[in-house]
């Protein structure tokens, strides 16, 4: 069954990417909250993979290809802190706006990078794992805290919250908590795939939170 949720996943996330993509030609391509564009394509890739992997069968080229996830991962993830940081400064808080806090979030956003590259990407090993249908390759060891996630669910946390106090927008906040949730309480079901709907339903939260802004902008643009 979980093959079929995870090609589930992908078509969502490759609508999500097309209308997004579609809304950065009307508001101006070269914005930081375009970033989202760039995860939202990890995603889809990443899902892809993961419904076609028992169809491609075990070998070297869907173990390159597994391996071309991790690596979207360390390199894509961590860009949402740049969208954290783009979505907060569309508040009234002034030193968000500045240089100093798009050095902040870059900085942050690089150190988070070069984390899980180092901790779990770089040097990886992974070995073929066959779970409720879906055969992919995972990595053989463990590396320790997600140090990466951590960082990256922080900063979305702290931007949910400013949303929902300077512009009245809980959405964002609601999406982090639930992937929150999601991640730290085990799901009684027989199913990998499962978890993976609180990542779907913060990126629905998050596209919705850029839509609302982008809107609001050409409010008040126009």
């Amino acid at each position: 069954m979980d093959p079929y949720i995870y090609a589930l996943y992908s078509l969502i996330y490759l609508i999500l990417f097309l209308w997004g993509l579609k809304a950065s030609i009307k508001y101006g391509f070269f914005r930081w909250m375009n970033v989202l564009l760039l995860v939202t394509f990890g995603l889809v890739y990443d899902n892809l993979i993961l419904a076609f992997g028992s169809m491609i069968g075990e070998g070297s080229f869907l173990k390159n290809m597994n391996l071309l996830r991790f690596w979207f991962h360390a390199l894509f993830t961590p860009l949402l802190i740049m969208f954290s940081w783009a979505a907060a400064s569309e508040t009234a808080t002034s030193w968000l706006k500045g240089r100093g806090g798009l050095l902040v979030a870059g900085f942050l956003t690089l150190a988070m990078v070069i984390s899980e590259l180092v901790q779990n990407t770089i040097g990886l090993k992974l070995e073929p794992d066959h779970s409720y249908g879906v055969l992919s390759y995972e990595s053989s060891g463990s590396h320790g805290p997600p140090i990466m996630i951590i960082g990256v669910t922080a900063a979305l946390l702290i931007a949910g919250i400013t949303l929902w106090k300077k512009r009245k927008w809980k959405w964002m906040a609601i999406g982090v908590i639930l992937m929150g949730i999601g991640s730290a309480v085990p799901i009684p079901l027989e199913s990998d795939a499962a978890t993976n709907g609180f990542e779907l339903i913060l990126l629905i939260s998050l596209w919705a939170t850029q839509t609302f802004l982008e809107k609001n902008q050409a409010v008040k643009v126009a």
